[in-house]
């Protein structure tokens, strides 16, 4: 693949990184709603350039268990710091603005936590629980940390039987330990694989996603390709990293729009992945629903074929 110029020579971002600011009002009410109920959401924590977008459309990815990390990963904009103590009716509020919003898909993250005995999976499980009891039929998709490699901890997520399971991988294998903070690559593909083996009993679809840009080689995106395929991976994301501030990991380069589509294919077409999103302004939440929705296709028609 032919690579563009190093970002050391470029003063501003490509063409392609244009967005829409339009839907001033829907935006704002997204913004009072979640100020109202005290919630927390990663498009604001996290800079996200979809955020636009998806607040005019009335959605939001919540991000809960306060709004300081215990981890500093260098590509990451959410502070660290001592966190908040969990709120016990943070479930609660997070049920009541879906209900506001009128959503069918609910998306959930949370910082790490590390200072906390099960790392923060109990919380997870609280707030699948009340979405299922209190809006049956709503779709939910969690967004976890690793919780420290403990597959004890991550069953007790996936038994209260999310729609999609998401741990993010981030980038390679190279690069995992200089920008993921006390993060190792290959405990997160035991947690993705974990998480698939239990898939025909939970139901519950899982993904990942990765950036580019972070001066990785291209035979190491294939690499973490293989490797997610191979943990069982069905939903993948693929988006450009942008640094939120000078100090922050540097960008080393800006992928094209017809790189992004070509990685695409190949997600598909060699390491057999079922949804695949792959775009410049691609981040893990982004049309989390129609994945979860293809996901479900696939499932109905192969069961079919049994």
């Amino acid at each position: 693949m032919q690579h563009s110029k190093d970002t050391n020579k470029q003063t501003s971002l490509p063409p392609w990184f244009k967005v829409s600011l339009g839907g001033v009002r829907p935006r704002q009410n997204v913004r009072n709603l979640l100020k109202d109920l005290r919630l927390n959401t990663v498009c604001e924590g996290a800079q996200c350039p979809n955020l636009c977008e998806c607040w005019k459309n009335g959605t939001a990815t919540f991000l809960i268990l306060g709004k300081k990390c215990t981890r500093n990963c260098l590509f990451c904009n959410i502070p660290g710091g001592t966190p908040e103590e969990p709120e016990a009716d943070e479930p609660d509020r997070i049920c009541e603005a879906a209900r506001r919003l009128d959503l069918s898909y609910v998306v959930v993250t949370s910082v790490t936590r590390d200072d906390l005995d099960d790392y923060g999976a109990g919380h997870f499980r609280a707030v699948i629980d009340k979405i299922h009891q209190e809006l049956p039929g709503v779709g939910i998709e969690v967004l976890t940390p690793d919780f420290n490699g403990h597959t004890g901890l991550l069953d007790c997520v996936l038994d209260a039987r999310p729609t999609v399971f998401n741990h993010n991988i981030e980038t390679c294998e190279r690069l995992t330990r200089e920008i993921r903070s006390d993060a190792d690559y290959q405990r997160s593909l035991n947690i993705l694989r974990h998480a698939a083996s239990r898939k025909d009993i939970t139901g519950t679809a899982i993904k990942s996603g990765l950036m580019i840009g972070l001066g990785e080689a291209d035979t190491e995106i294939h690499d973490t390709l293989a490797d997610l395929s191979e943990a069982g991976v069905e939903i993948l994301t693929i988006g450009q990293y942008l640094a939120p501030t000078k100090q922050h990991w540097h960008v080393s380069r800006y992928v094209t729009p017809d790189e992004f589509n070509e990685w695409q294919s190949i997600a598909y077409n060699k390491y057999g992945f079922k949804a695949v999103f792959s775009a410049p302004l691609v981040r893990s939440s982004y049309k989390a629903a129609v994945a979860a929705e293809e996901i479900g296709r696939i499932r109905d028609t192969e069961s079919q074929k049994i």
